[in-house]
Parts: structure tokens; C-alpha cells; sequence
């Protein structure tokens, strides 16, 4: 392969959605930088691929940035992978891609599987625009206003969550847009995949006295002005 940094999407829960393409870069790279190395050997091993790991993750990934620059300019094909989705996506990746930017290193991408368009998709809410808001600020009062900012947004806004923080979200969200449609999708493309669609209330009933578990990402319907 032709030296540079390549981005690769791996699948979001089921092994299965990962392309021929990107097996084949995962195969003939030199190098694989992993979010996770333990999460990432698994996607591996699946497939058979036993290319070198190396962990870059949000810690560490300003002290890898040399050392994999000096690697690529030496011929090496360096691919770079999250746990699941695309890297630098609510992810790491972001430093290591502008630095081969500037480094005048070839960054080539090889899209894949996202938590994002699958939940817009399957959430019905999506006629064009949205906004991708990622994870909100961690304490209750930064979440509180940033949910007061988005009550005002006209398109559907696309929302990560921990499964420990969903129901206090889903107690915010009924404060500040509590007739608002939300989607909450969970363990997308997984065996325990569930799809929930309704108000903060209806939502919090769904949920509530259950231990909730695996990947989740909400999709809050824009805000509609009411006329006549």
C-alpha cells in the first residue's frame, strides 16, 4: 500500500457491516491505530488479521503524533480505527488527521457503518438538515442549558448518551421540551438492538425500573412553531 494515514469505519455493533475494502486496508497496512487495541483485536481476530496494534486513544494521542509522522515518511501505511464507527467522530483522531494535514501526509478515509445516520434514519425525523451535537456538557447545569439552546433548533439534533445518564437526560428533556417526539436508539445493529420513539414521559416509562445497558444515541425532532 502507498504510505499515509487511512481512516477506516468499522462496524457499530454486528461484525458483519465491516466492507471488503476495509478488511483489505486492515490486512495491508503496517500499522493499526486502535482506540482500543482489546476491542479492536476482536474485530480482528473475527477476520483473521494479525497487523500490528498500537493504542491511541483521547490520552495519548498528542505524545503518537510524532512517532507515527516519522513512521509514514519512512513508507509505512498507517490505518486508524475507533471502537466502532468512524474515527474522529466523537472519537479520537482529530489531532493525528491535522497533523498529517500539515505534515503534507496523504489522509485517505474509507467510510463506513454510523451511529449517527443510522439513527436519524431509523428515527423518521430526518427531511434534510440536522445538527450533531454529540455528548452534552457533563454537569446538570451546563446539560440544562444546552438542552434550553436546542429547544429552539428547527432541525433534529442527534444526541450520545451513557446508559447510566439516560434516564436523568430523559428528565431534563421533559423539562424543557416535554411534548417534543425523541428517538432513543439502543445497541443499534446488535442482537439486543430496541428502537423506542416518543415524548420524555412515554420515554422515561419504557425505561424506568430497568437496567440499561449498550451504546445509545437520541434523536430530538426540531421544533415546530405553531401557527394559526
Amino acid at each position: 500500500m502507498k504510505s499515509g494515514l487511512y481512516l477506516v469505519g468499522t462496524p457499530i455493533g454486528n461484525l458483519s457491516d465491516i466492507s471488503e475494502r476495509a478488511l483489505e486496508t486492515l490486512r495491508e497496512t503496517d500499522v493499526i491505530l486502535a482506540e482500543d487495541t482489546r476491542h479492536t483485536r476482536k474485530l480482528l481476530s473475527r477476520y483473521d488479521i494479525h497487523t500490528q496494534l498500537v493504542s491511541v486513544h483521547k490520552f495519548n494521542e498528542a505524545a503518537r503524533v510524532d512517532a507515527v509522522l516519522s513512521r509514514i515518511r519512512q513508507g509505512a501505511a498507517v490505518a486508524l480505527v475507533s471502537d466502532a464507527g468512524m474515527p474522529c467522530i466523537s472519537d479520537p483522531g482529530a489531532r493525528m488527521v491535522t497533523a498529517c494535514h500539515d505534515a503534507g501526509v496523504t489522509v485517505t478515509v474509507l467510510p463506513g457503518p454510523s451511529s449517527v445516520s443510522a439513527a436519524l434514519a431509523v428515527s423518521g425525523m430526518c427531511y434534510g438538515p440536522f445538527v450533531f451535537e454529540g455528548f452534552l456538557p457533563p454537569k446538570s447545569g451546563g446539560r440544562l442549558r444546552r438542552l434550553g439552546e436546542l429547544a429552539e433548533e428547527s432541525r433534529p439534533v442527534v444526541l450520545f448518551e451513557s446508559p447510566y445518564r439516560l434516564l436523568k437526560l430523559l428528565a431534563l428533556l421533559q423539562q424543557v421540551m416535554p411534548e417534543r417526539r425523541i428517538c432513543v436508539a439502543r445497541e443499534m445493529t446488535k442482537r439486543f438492538e430496541q428502537i423506542n420513539c416518543g415524548t420524555p414521559a412515554e420515554l422515561t416509562a419504557v425505561y424506568d425500573g430497568r437496567t440499561v445497558k449498550g451504546e445509545i444515541v437520541l434523536v430530538l425532532e426540531g421544533f415546530r412553531v405553531k401557527r394559526g
